[in-house]
């Protein structure tokens, strides 16, 4: 469970976000942290890692919550809830507990599961 260069990323870009919070507005920071989880998505998915691109799907979830804001019980349902299956998705990923549903082409014509 090593990082690489898009955790490091990630890092960064999440503390940036955090100093940012101080001077923009609230909603704001949390619509760009939205953005930002998503990108992150796109790339773990391009990079071969579809359950950590869902993992930070489920993220975009809670920050999707955080800009709705519905309130009492659904506000920490959703919160919540988008932070745990991203967490699990995460770490069983990372952990190589999930299936690997992403099989290299070359694998698939060597007969390598």
């Amino acid at each position: 469970m090593t990082m690489d260069r898009i955790d490091a990323v990630a890092i960064t870009g999440f503390v940036a976000l955090v100093a940012a919070s101080a001077v923009v507005e609230g909603i704001a920071v949390a619509a760009a942290l939205g953005g930002f989880a998503l990108s992150l998505s796109s790339w773990r998915l391009y990079d071969g890692r579809p359950w950590e691109a869902i993992a930070w799907l489920a993220w975009v979830g809670a920050a999707v919550a955080l800009v709705i804001n519905p309130g009492g019980a659904a506000f920490l349902i959703a919160f919540f809830g988008c932070l745990v299956v991203g967490l699990g998705l995460l770490f069983g990923s990372r952990m190589e507990l999930l299936p690997a549903i992403w099989h290299d082409g070359a694998e698939e014509a060597n007969g390598a599961d």
